[in-house]
């Protein structure tokens, strides 16, 4: 299913990617020039990219915000107006069945997640729904995304005719450009400043030119991709699966320990109790391209103790450096511990990797 913007942009050979691929539940610009010049564009600049891939679900009803704090690993109920928190929907097991971000509106709560997850999502929702006065709304075909990333934000969305207001990490604030109602979140990133914009797909080529026209440079999902490694970030369905749990993605900012019960947290508060997990999600440089490749495994004394999930190349001045992320046993995984990965030396490294230091082309690529 092509994105909003994907679906506008057809026909338009001066803004049309490269080409398109399938990517987290939609099809979108695989690329507009390449990766490299656009990932340098998030972090030097600023890049304009397509969130299209991602989808909100509307919760109303009375008792919405008590409803989600039950169902989800973060505080929902704690939240001030128009802000927002990261959260992992669990089984009763503990097991990961998806992640989300979640925003309070006045007048509801917005789900933010990935289109591949809407499905299972919506089922879980409708198993718990039973005398609950909530209603749950998919709205995938009302609203879209845009997204600004890199140091010069803020400069590309002011030349564009944006009304910037001073938004913190997962705030949120309703706005007018041009007429077009939007959304403006300060999204929640470690290493750059961005922000996404949601409006109605009808609206969305006229934000695309405006943006490239501010200077934004275009950027595709092999950039995303790329730079979602280097920030460490875990993606559902590729870095964590149904089989994990919540400690051993190390996402911290997903887990409140004083919210109360929900589905899941007895096995979440046993492991806290009890001691950490054996494994953890951690980073790995390996110089040169070489052959790793998600599920390769990860050895340390010859014997397996991990496996990658996500890598990706990124070319240096000396070559090319290997970045891939991946589980791996806890006692093993200590930044800067040398390990194995299909023949190749690899260090462990703190995620996420420190930008600056990649651009210095210094050796070890690790964030103090």
């Amino acid at each position: 299913m092509l994105t909003a913007l994907q679906n506008a942009l057809t026909g338009h050979t001066t803004s049309a990617p490269k080409r398109l691929t399938d990517y987290r539940g939609a099809t979108t610009a695989a690329g507009f020039t390449d990766p490299q010049t656009e990932l340098t564009a998030l972090h030097m600049g600023c890049g304009v990219y397509d969130l299209g891939f991602r989808t909100r679900i509307s919760l109303t009803g009375g008792d919405r915000v008590r409803w989600l704090n039950g169902m989800v690993t973060n505080n929902i109920r704690d939240l001030a107006a128009d802000r927002g928190a990261y959260a992992f929907l669990l089984n009763p097991q503990g097991h990961i069945l998806g992640d989300l971000h979640a925003y309070t509106r006045s007048e509801s709560v917005l789900v933010d997640t990935d289109r591949n997850q809407v499905e299972k999502i919506l089922a879980t929702f409708d198993h718990y729904i039973i005398m609950d006065d909530v209603e749950v709304k998919n709205l995938s075909e009302e609203l879209t995304t845009l997204a600004v990333g890199g140091p010069k934000s803020r400069e590309v969305l002011a030349a564009a005719g944006f009304t910037l207001p001073d938004l913190q990490p997962l705030q949120v604030a309703d706005i007018s450009w041009q007429g077009l109602d939007c959304t403006l979140v300060r999204s929640e990133d470690a290493l750059r400043e961005s922000y996404e914009i949601w409006s109605a797909p009808a609206g969305i080529k006229q934000l695309w030119d405006a943006l490239l026209a501010a200077g934004a440079t275009p950027v595709g999902c092999e950039a995303l991709e790329a730079q979602r490694i280097i920030a460490g970030i875990p993606l559902y369905g590729v870095d964590i699966r149904e089989r994990d749990l919540p400690q051993e993605t190390e996402q911290t900012r997903a887990l409140n320990f004083n919210k109360g019960c929900y589905v899941g947290q007895e096995i979440v508060e046993r492991i806290r109790s009890r001691g950490a997990v054996h494994r953890k999600f951690t980073g790995f440089v390996v110089e040169g391209a070489g052959q790793i490749a998600p599920a390769a495994k990860i050895i340390a004394g010859e014997k397996e103790v991990g496996e990658i999930t996500s890598v990706t190349s990124l070319p240096v001045a000396r070559g090319v450096k290997t970045v891939a992320l991946g589980y791996i046993r806890r006692e093993i995984g200590l930044p800067g511990r040398e390990v194995t990965i299909a023949g190749a030396k690899a260090i462990v490294v703190q995620m996420p990797l420190d930008w600056a230091a990649l651009e210095r082309r210094e050796p070890l690529l690790v964030q103090q």
